[in-house]
């Protein structure tokens, strides 16, 4: 990260933090999403940005995927929907729950949606603009699904998106690769956990 950025306008979003999408036992560990959550050092890295944001005061807002009970309200054909199915993610299950230690304080918000990025279906957009926030700080999984959807959206309603790479994973090192080094460049600005920890000055 070559650029510093404004502490006073910047917001922290985090992606589907969520036992089925991370942890060992979630639905979707067979895929290989807790594997690679395991090689980015994923759940530490989210805790140190945490720690950070709520220091210095940056809003926190947590962002989460769930499917909703009885017919299927999620209303997409797209495959990915329907990897996600009847049977992860449900709306107040274990799996639709927080990362133990990543969970929300009460004072940050917690937006649901059964889409892809962040953006869609939720008020973040409101809340972000009520807060005069430019800079984003996106963490979370999937790298090239969830999160790199969030990214695109951020640039495209006129936010400066910054991905936290190391906070940050999907279901493969590959996968990975291809959002960093492919499909969101020029689109987003990258940064470590350290590199973000490290600023201190405005933009």
């Amino acid at each position: 990260m070559t650029t510093s950025f404004d502490l006073e306008r910047t917001a922290l979003v985090l992606v589907d933090l969520q036992n089925d999408n991370v942890h060992a036992d979630g639905a979707y560990a067979s895929f290989g999403a807790a594997d690679h959550a395991q090689h980015q050092n994923l759940e530490e890295h989210v805790r140190e940005l945490l720690a950070f944001a709520r220091e210095k005061s940056i809003p926190v807002i947590h962002n989460h995927i769930v499917s909703l009970p009885g017919r299927p309200f999620g209303g997409s054909n797209a495959p990915i929907f329907k990897l996600i199915g009847p049977d992860s993610l449900k709306l107040g299950s274990w799996g639709a729950r927080a990362l133990d230690g990543l969970e929300a304080r009460e004072d940050e918000p917690v937006l649901i949606r059964n889409r892809m990025s962040a953006f869609n279906g939720t008020m973040l957009d409101t809340l972000l603009r009520n807060l005069g926030i430019k800079d984003v700080l996106v963490a979370g999984v999937w790298t090239n699904m969830a999160v790199e959807h969030t990214v695109r959206d951020a640039a495209d309603h006129g936010y400066r998106p910054i991905l936290v790479t190391d906070a940050t994973s999907s279901l493969s090192q590959e996968w990975q690769h291809a959002a960093e080094s492919f499909a969101l460049t020029n689109i987003s600005e990258f940064a470590t956990t350290a590199e973000v920890l490290a600023q201190t000055a405005t933009a």
